[in-house]
């Protein structure tokens, strides 16, 4: 009899870790209420203090996303929609400011910031913990797998800032100087490397990781209006967005650029058409798939020959060091950030203008708008998930 017992107990305790929830994904949203854009394609600044940071369960996938904070943290559009991250172990997310705010003469303006906020995920809801300075401006920001390091590139020093990250403490050890302006930033899988974006002179250049002392590779690729930078992950591809434009979109087709990071040095084997102003831009868990949120035209005048009431998302397939455009959905106005489900199958994209996020699905291989459109507490400027 005391052998079924302990069979028994074998079982029922197999049965709990089975049917044990997931650990949770998160997904970070960086709202921007200082500024916005009028008929004109006229970029309005409007008084401060009402930036929020949104923190959501998506480990569900699907349409309804659980909020789990909404945080009185400044942040802003002006940069790629990648100034915020977090942990591979979802323990932290950190968010760079890239603006200071301020009223002189009855007129609101920004100023560079070097602030970077640090948030707790762990606990009964996430908690903003700590205000760590960096750079000036800093910018898009990456954090390797084993969560012990971060880069973040400053726009206005011309510098990538290097920061250690020991438990829940994120500390400045370092800045590599660059000589130009950067925005964004991508780590290799394996944390060796990483990609650094010169949006103003058309290049991505190579840092070298070693532990936690990086240094400039002294190698940089030819790309046209870079924003951002991603890697599968496998880390055989580094893919680049050519916006086509500083900073937005111009009416023309735009494209990736897929660089073969398995040959010495790494170069640039192909050049696939996206969008319009691809921003947004992210590689799903899987490494199937590559998404290209295109802003096309949707925040310029109404009156402008390339101007779109909506903008686009882009699905292009990863077959080995092949990238083919699938297809492509309308989503909403100035569309920024993206971030997929953990499974690879829903996508999350934020519509700066209509203050909401469209939620997207895979199926039979392609991109489809479910038509569900979460309403969030301002206007999404940056989108980002947990390290791939």
């Amino acid at each position: 009899m005391k052998k079924y017992r302990i069979f028994a107990s074998f079982l029922i305790l197999a049965l709990c870790v089975v049917a044990a929830p997931a650990s949770a994904k998160y997904m970070i949203v960086g709202n921007d209420e200082k500024m916005t854009w009028n008929e004109k394609g006229t970029v309005v600044n409007l008084p401060s203090g009402k930036d929020t940071v949104q923190i959501f369960d998506i480990s569900e996938g699907g349409t309804e996303p659980k909020l789990l904070a909404t945080l009185e943290l400044m942040n802003s559009i002006s940069g790629p929609p990648t100034n915020l991250a977090i942990t591979k172990d979802e323990k932290l997310a950190v968010l760079a400011n890239p603006l200071e705010w301020a009223e002189k003469d009855g007129k609101w303006s920004g100023s560079p910031s070097t602030k970077i906020y640090v948030i707790d995920l762990e606990g009964d809801a996430p908690k903003h913990i700590a205000t760590v300075d960096g750079g000036r401006q800093p910018s898009g920001l990456a954090i390797n797998r084993a969560g012990d390091l971060m880069l973040v590139a400053n726009r206005a020093d011309n510098s990538v800032g290097v920061f250690s990250i020991e438990g829940k403490t994120v500390t400045l050890i370092d800045t590599v100087p660059m000589d130009e302006q950067v925005a964004g930033v991508a780590i290799t899988p394996d944390g060796t490397k990483a990609w650094v974006v010169k949006n103003l002179s058309h290049k991505l250049a190579l840092l070298n990781i070693d532990g936690k002392k990086v240094t400039p590779a002294k190698f940089e690729i030819p790309v046209l209006w870079p924003y951002n930078v991603d890697i599968t992950p496998d880390g055989s591809l580094a893919l680049g967005a050519d916006m086509g434009g500083p900073g937005g979109s111009s009416g023309h087709v735009d494209t990736v650029s897929v660089i073969d990071m398995s040959q010495n040095p790494p170069r640039v084997i192909d050049r696939v058409v996206a969008g319009d102003g691809p921003e947004g831009f992210a590689v799903s868990p899987t490494g199937e798939y590559l998404a290209t949120v295109n802003i096309r035209g949707s925040n310029v005048a109404h009156d402008s020959w390339f101007y779109h009431k909506n903008g686009t998302v882009s699905l292009l397939k990863i077959d080995g060091k092949k990238l083919t455009k699938v297809n492509e959905v309308e989503v909403g106005a100035l569309p920024e950030g993206v971030v997929w489900s953990p499974d690879g199958k829903w996508l999350y994209v934020g519509n700066f203008l209509d203050k909401n996020i469209s939620v997207l699905k895979i199926e039979d291989g392609k991109l489809v708008d479910s038509g569900v459109k979460i309403p969030v507490a301002g206007s999404p400027a940056s989108m980002r998930g947990p390290v791939n």
